[in-house]
């Protein structure tokens, strides 16, 4: 490297660290201690190794960039900027601040080349893995001799709070048995967190660790040795079957006097005097803030305008691509824009009312494999539950190692790492994913379902042994308060359908919703194929609450009911019957579609004449007064369930129908 070179190289890396303490400093809040010090880090993967394209930030096969370390955004809005992404000046100098693109954290589809939301730490780790798994999908199923359609990295910036945190183990040891050699992790090795060093808490040998999960690992001594970086990302990348972990010893607020290396710079601004000195320390001007040498912007803007010429290439080899496999393409380009192909409600199965009993998981399974006929990217698997929770596609392959084809995810009993995979793998333009447990171990994957939701993204998350009705497993295995803890996530849809064929529309409304995640709620028990000759159609669940049996007479009472407890109010409103009472049953399988009709909708289902209402459901009663008016009831679950058979387990809880006829009895 001659002399000019470095020089600027030098000139470009301190600009990034001054305008992150800047920003930082502006805002009076954020982490500036990491971004000063992984500053040369960002530098060389941005211009020796990220494939991007700053005029198109989502073309098909970039490389996926991850900050992990979601307190260090600034460093990576501050290189968005200055390679020429649509991220202004005016931008960094609102980080933090309200309606800014430069948010708090790194925020999907606010700024431009943050390919994911992090914040929770662990989580972009384990989202990397979905990239991963997702990359290899495409390549396994599109590429051609020739034609190396997709053949993009995923790199990512780690920290100690990330190596600490339980989902990187979980998708650490995953990634490593799929071996998923296009992850290239680098892991800032800055031994301080927010209490201060690293050694009150954490000393393990994270080298050994990563090597005994089947990663290559090397380490970096020291983070402002831009060769030493560049050497071991290039001794990466050429590591084909292997993901990759490079360990950088950093010096946390490098180039601060007074607090480099201590906790004082993690999370918390400089102050004014500190950052004069720091802006002495590497030679820039003390009195000016946000100051970018035109050479600096200049040399950043050429890196960012290769990227043109990327894509360019790419289209030209799709075109051709195209050209000799115009179905394969064609099936692509369709499926990275959510187009439906056409046909494909056609092939759901319909139950009749003369079929046994079928639990809705089992009915899910049926529908599951009939979808997977048109939807060839609909992928996704199980956290070792596919038996139970009849999610195996019967006609596909697991995918492994050496079948990257396959779409069974066997995930392992790692359901938080499975939530974040399944969130990096719907962030994957042509790729639909599912993933399944038991709705209790919802509970593990809270983080990756809230973040789906935020980041307005759609995987599919599958939850069977839905309610006291599993039975014997017992208390710690009968969820109570799951469901409305789900449904209190803002921009979620929760559907818990009544039968096999409500199951069958829940599906299609999963399949069909883009803008957010879907969770499908399903039975262990077999329930009663309701009778849709006699009773309102199954596919009104896309309305989330319906008429399903009326009454000749004005109601006198409304019972509602999701899932299970559905055919149970339909006996009720029989026996009412015959006592001269008037009811109407409502299948409400999902508040939030629900939510979304028109007044004249709601009215027509919950008519505000008619105020004696129950609702019964095996979960708890929060949330339900909102449809029972003070003049209702709930029959609910107000404690924990116990181990017993269902059907002892319904008579105790008091879900028969004698019981229900009893409460709403004594509403009227």
């Amino acid at each position: 490297m001659d002399s000019k070179s470095q020089n600027i190289e030098e000139l470009a890396i301190n600009t990034v660290r001054i305008l992150s303490a800047d920003a930082v400093q502006k805002a009076n809040s954020g982490h500036p201690g990491t971004a000063m010090a992984l500053a040369p880090v960002g530098h060389v993967l941005w211009k020796e190794f990220i494939n991007f394209n700053p005029k198109n930030p989502d073309w098909a096969n970039r490389d996926r960039f991850i900050l992990s370390a979601g307190h260090a955004c600034i460093l990576q809005y501050s290189f968005l900027h200055l390679l020429g992404y649509d991220l202004s000046l005016d931008d960094i100098k609102n980080f933090r601040q309200l309606h800014s693109k430069t948010a708090g954290h790194p925020e999907y589809g606010l700024a431009p080349g943050v390919d994911v939301t992090t914040g929770p730490l662990g989580q972009g780790f384990a989202n990397g893995v979905g990239f991963a798994i997702a990359q290899k999908h495409l390549a396994g199923y599109y590429n051609k001799p020739g034609f190396d359609l997709f053949n993009y990295h995923i790199y990512a910036i780690c920290s100690d709070g990330d190596m600490m945190e339980g989902v990187t183990s979980e998708a650490a040891s995953l990634a490593g048995h799929l071996e998923l050699g296009n992850l290239i992790y680098l892991y800032d090795d800055n031994k301080i967190s927010i209490e201060g060093s690293t050694d009150i808490a954490f000393n393990e040998d994270v080298d050994a660790r990563f090597r005994a999960y089947g990663w290559h690992v090397q380490s970096v001594d020291d983070a402002n040795d831009i060769k030493a970086i560049e050497l071991a990302l290039r001794n990466a990348k050429s590591e084909t079957q292997k993901p990759s972990l490079i360990r950088v010893r950093s010096l946390i607020a490098y180039g601060s006097p007074n607090k480099s290396g201590t906790a004082g710079s993690h999370g918390s601004p400089l102050g004014a005097d500190e950052i004069k000195l720091v802006k002495k320390f590497f030679g820039f001007d003390e009195e000016k803030s946000f100051n970018i040498p035109t050479e600096v912007e200049q040399y950043y803007h050429e890196i960012g305008a290769r990227g043109i010429e990327y894509e360019k290439k790419w289209n030209d080899l799709f075109a051709q691509y195209k050209a000799k496999y115009p179905e394969l393409a064609a099936e692509y380009e369709a499926a990275a824009k959510n187009e439906l192909p056409q046909g494909w409600k056609d092939k759901l199965p319909v139950f009749k009312a003369s079929d046994p009993k079928m639990a809705t998981r089992q009915a899910s399974g049926k529908v599951l494999n009939a979808l997977a006929a048109s939807f060839p990217h609909l992928i996704g698997g199980a956290a070792d539950l596919a038996p139970s929770t009849e999610t195996n596609l019967k006609e596909s392959d697991s995918f492994t190692s050496e079948n990257r084809n396959g779409r069974n995810f066997h995930f392992g009993i790692r359901e938080h790492a499975m939530g974040s995979a399944l969130n990096g793998m719907a962030l994957t333009k042509g790729i639909k994913p599912f993933g399944a447990t038991f709705l209790m171990f919802s509970e593990y994957m809270r983080p990756p379902i809230r973040l789906a939701a935020i980041m307005k993204i759609s995987p599919i998350f599958v939850y069977t042994h839905d309610s006291i009705g599993l039975g014997e497993d017992g208390t710690t295995h009968q969820p109570i308060e799951q469901l409305i803890s789900l449904r209190s996530i803002p921009n979620i849809t929760v559907i818990r359908p009544a039968d096999a064929n409500e199951t069958t529309h829940a599906w299609r409304v999963a399949i069909e919703k883009n803008d957010g995640p879907t969770v499908l709620v399903f039975t262990r028990q077999g329930l009663p194929i309701l009778d849709q000759e006699k009773y309102a159609a199954a596919d009104n669940l896309e309305k989330g609450a319906y008429v399903l049996s009326d009454s000749d007479k004005t109601p006198q009472v409304i019972l509602m009911a999701t899932g299970s407890e559905v055919a149970l109010i339909l006996q009720a409103q029989a026996k009412l019957a015959e006592e001269g009472i008037a009811a109407r049953v409502v299948s409400m399988p999902s508040w939030e579609l629900f939510e979304k009709q028109d007044a004249a909708y709601k009215e027509s289902v919950f008519p505000k004449a008619i105020k004696k209402r129950l609702a019964v459901e095996m979960a708890s009663p929060l949330g339900w007064h909102k449809y029972v008016t003070d003049e209702g009831d709930t029959l609910c679950m107000t404690t924990f369930g116990e181990s017993a058979p269902a059907e002892e387990l319904y008579k105790y809880f008091g879900f028969t129908v004698d019981n229900v006829v009893k409460k709403a009895k004594a509403l009227l």
